[in-house]
């Protein structure tokens, strides 16, 4: 095993049109160049202009002093708008602030502390499927991403048959993972209008789980609410208090599929790199174990032992800055301006590599190494020097959601297994929209 956990090769020089685009295509990771990691900003055109920023006073402008100026850019509405509309994860402003203001109350404390049971249960069965496969060798990234779909199919359509989560989830899973990837036409700064062939040859099967969906709500509006509320209930009760506007079908439906997708699979790349990480370090995974039995003991962990668990949330955190799901995010500049004394152009590409950000050498201490401890004082950390679920207005809605689960279902399995790695299988990180580990996580799962 490695002496430091794995990670992506940087670029070593810059990088051409067509390298880069290649890059795009297979791992976004590589083309990040190597001086990102020791450079507060780097620019350089390949075929658009563009900028790169690691510095935290530079972005915390970008995302809450100017996040007006600085909106999504054009290539990832363009990768994503087919498969989730216009819904707040691409819209901007007046139309992001209600449907933003609408659905903030499904995520409150309250709604997804009600949620928990259903995380434990997931992890529950997690654990028996894991117990059945051993002593065989076990892709946790698979399980994870089983366990999450899981919770996220419950918690918004409570299980009902009537909608095929799976089969949307497949549908726009395939869709991301083909069509997804950058074209030369968005390398080149093409029109909006001009089709991307592969996008167009996805469409069709995107389109058909958009109708299962619109069916799934229009049931549910004749129907009425169950009594114990879900994500879809909650939506549909949602009213933006400013505008009292509601989302109407169309509106719910591009939500809703962007929460089935984002929602679960951020969360099982999170899990799948920290157990990864727990495996490549058994003095790390003995200390949480330690910790789950002196508060869950034999139990699994619930939503009231989620506050009680500080040292399996650092390495959640920890597996989060090393392997960070949104591993670059892309604005475009809509004005004029200035970002760590270099000029920013109106319609110039400016990216927040965030990948690079959480391995500065100017912010954190052997960057590259795994060290869960270095979030037991927060308060000692740069806002803006970590930002898994982004930062300002735009911060992710579902991060309370996220987090909690992840505590649950990775305190579950660490206090029922010892997981050790399977030489010669480390994941590699790779970036097409998500930081996945290629190759699968495959451990040893012993009961502990």
């Amino acid at each position: 095993m490695s002496e430091l956990p794995v990670r992506a090769a940087l670029a070593t020089r810059p990088l051409g049109l067509w390298q880069s685009l290649q890059a795009a295509r297979s791992n976004l990771l590589e083309i990040l160049p190597l001086i990102s990691v020791k450079q507060p900003m780097v620019s350089g055109k390949t075929g658009l202009r563009w900028h790169m920023v690691m510095d935290p006073d530079a972005i915390r402008r970008m995302l809450l002093e100017k996040v007006e100026d600085y909106p999504k850019s054009k290539a990832t509405k363009n990768l994503l708008k087919p498969a989730i509309g216009n819904s707040m994860f691409i819209a901007e402003g007046a139309d992001w602030r209600w449907q933003r203001r609408a659905a903030a109350p499904v995520f409150s404390h309250r709604n997804v502390s009600a949620l928990a049971p259903i995380m434990t249960a997931a992890a529950e069965d997690c654990c028996t499927r894991i117990s059945e496969q051993s002593p065989a060798a076990v892709n946790l990234l698979d399980e994870m991403v089983r366990t999450t779909f899981d919770v996220i199919a419950d918690v918004t359509f409570s299980g009902e048959g009537a909608f095929d989560a799976g089969a949307v989830h497949t549908a726009i899973d395939a869709y991301i993972a083909e069509a997804g990837k950058i074209s030369i036409l968005d390398m080149i700064g093409a029109p909006d209008w001009l089709p991307r062939p592969g996008r167009l040859f996805f469409g069709n099967a995107v389109n058909d789980m958009k109708a299962v969906a619109d069916q799934a709500i229009s049931a549910r509006q004749e129907r009425g609410p169950r009594d114990v509320p879900d994500l879809l209930d909650l939506l549909l009760a949602g009213e933006d208090p400013e505008t009292k506007r509601s989302m109407n079908t169309a509106e719910l439906r591009d939500n809703l599929l962007t929460f089935i997708v984002a929602g679960h699979e951020t969360t099982a790349l999170s899990l799948s790199w920290a157990l990864y990480l727990c495996a490549f370090d058994q003095e790390v995974q003995d200390k949480a174990r330690q910790e789950i039995k002196s508060v869950c003991g034999n139990n699994p962990a619930t939503g009231e032992d989620v506050s009680k668990l500080p040292f399996v949330r650092m390495i959640i955190d920890e597996a989060l800055r090393l392997y960070p799901p949104a591993g670059i995010v892309s604005r475009t500049a809509m004005s004029d301006d200035t970002l760590c004394g270099r000029e920013v152009k109106r319609g110039d590409t400016v990216m927040i590599p965030i990948y690079a950000l959480h391995r500065s050498e100017a912010l954190w201490d052997n960057p590259d190494s795994f060290q869960p401890e270095r979030f037991a004082d927060r308060k000692s950390i740069d806002r803006y020097a970590y930002l898994p679920f982004g930062d300002g207005p735009r911060i992710c809605i579902g991060a309370s959601f996220a987090l909690q689960e992840a505590v649950i279902i990775l305190a579950t399995l660490l206090g029922r297994f010892k997981f050790e790695p399977v030489a010669g299988r480390d994941p590699e990180p790779v970036m097409i929209l998500t930081t996945r580990p290629e190759g699968g996580v495959w451990l040893q799962a012993t009961p502990a």
